[in-house]
This record gives C-alpha cells, sequence and structure tokens, in this order.
C-alpha cells in the first residue's frame, strides 16, 4: 500500500467501533514512561510507571480486554511491572513492531482491525496505521500525532495508558458499570 492509501485506510478504520477491539497493544517508552531511562551503575536502571496507569490496565482485563506490551528495548524492571499486573504477553527487543505485532496476532487469532495500538514515536508508525484504533500521547512524535485516532491529551508517563482506556471503556459502555463496582467498596481490580 502506498502512502496515501494507508493514511485514507487509517481514516476508514478511525470509525471502526471500540467495541470490536479485543486486545490493546502498547509500545512502553513514550507511552508508559516520559521516555527517560536512568542507569544506576553498567547493569541497572530505573523506570518510573504511573499507578494510574497500573490501574488501568487492571480495569482492561476486568472487561475483557487484555494488555499486550511491544517494546524494542529489554528491560528487567518492565519484566516485573508486567509480571504485577498480570500481563501475559510482553515482547521486548523487537526489532520491528509491526512484525511483532504480527505474531502476536497470529498467536492469538486475532485481525488488526481487533487492536487498538499505542505508541509514541516512529518506530510504532506501521503498526499504529493497521490496528482498529491507535492512540498517542500528546508529546509523542509530530508524525505518530499524525496517523493516530486518538489523540490524547495526557504525556507519556504521566497517565495516557489510563486516558486510552478510559476512552475504550467508556465507548463500550464498560465504564460505569466497573465505577460502580469500586464504589460499592468491593472492586476486583486489586494488585495496581
Amino acid at each position: 500500500m502506498t502512502g496515501e492509501a494507508l493514511r485514507r485506510d487509517t481514516m476508514r478504520r478511525a470509525m471502526g467501533k471500540a467495541s470490536d477491539i479485543r486486545l490493546i497493544v502498547s509500545d512502553v517508552d513514550g507511552v508508559w514512561t516520559d521516555c527517560r531511562i536512568i542507569y544506576v551503575g553498567d547493569d541497572r536502571e530505573i523506570k518510573e510507571f504511573n499507578v494510574r496507569d497500573g490501574l488501568a490496565v487492571k480495569l482492561a482485563q476486568k472487561a475483557g480486554v487484555p494488555v499486550a506490551l511491544i517494546t524494542s528495548r529489554h528491560s528487567a524492571a518492565l519484566e516485573r511491572r508486567a509480571r504485577e499486573l498480570g500481563i501475559k504477553e510482553l515482547r521486548q527487543s523487537a526489532a520491528s513492531k509491526l512484525d511483532e505485532t504480527e505474531k502476536l496476532l497470529q498467536k492469538l487469532g486475532l485481525k488488526f482491525d481487533q487492536v487498538l495500538y499505542a505508541g509514541d514515536d516512529l518506530p510504532d508508525i506501521a503498526p499504529m496505521m493497521r490496528a482498529g484504533i491507535s492512540a498517542a500521547p500528546s508529546d509523542a512524535a509530530a508524525e505518530v500525532l499524525g496517523v493516530a485516532t486518538w489523540k490524547l491529551t495526557a504525556q507519556g508517563g504521566r497517565g495516557a495508558f489510563r486516558e486510552l482506556v478510559e476512552r475504550l471503556l467508556r465507548e463500550r459502555g464498560d465504564w460505569e458499570p466497573i465505577v460502580q463496582e469500586l464504589i460499592s467498596g468491593k472492586p476486583e481490580a486489586q494488585s495496581i
């Protein structure tokens, strides 16, 4: 497909329904974090995660929408966070996010139009342009914002993932029942 044909196809799918989404695939650095990496010595790094993004994972899972993470880096801190949140599909050291997303979808028996893909920089554009819905934090690269279905108001690492999950669940009609359950004082979304 040419660039213009991909853009038209992306715009057509922008009208895709939130109810069709069966999986959220997200980049990590720049979506879940503010893009900073702090090194401690030669072999350790520090990543800062937003606890509201963690709750968003649990809320998406509760609504029956699993979350997968695809990143070009490798991080023990990310492995720990994914484990804490019950994320089963963590793909690190991905040379091509498009190829890795295709492999994931094949494994899960899903199609691109059943995916909400969140990204913030150039390597995310190819899978974003094929996804049923795509989202980008407000501080994403201009080219990424240009193809994103949902341009978020939050910055990466500052609740962007929470914002996209809330929007998805609202559009699916899942938000209010989950909120009411939490208000009742008997929530099932634990371990954030």
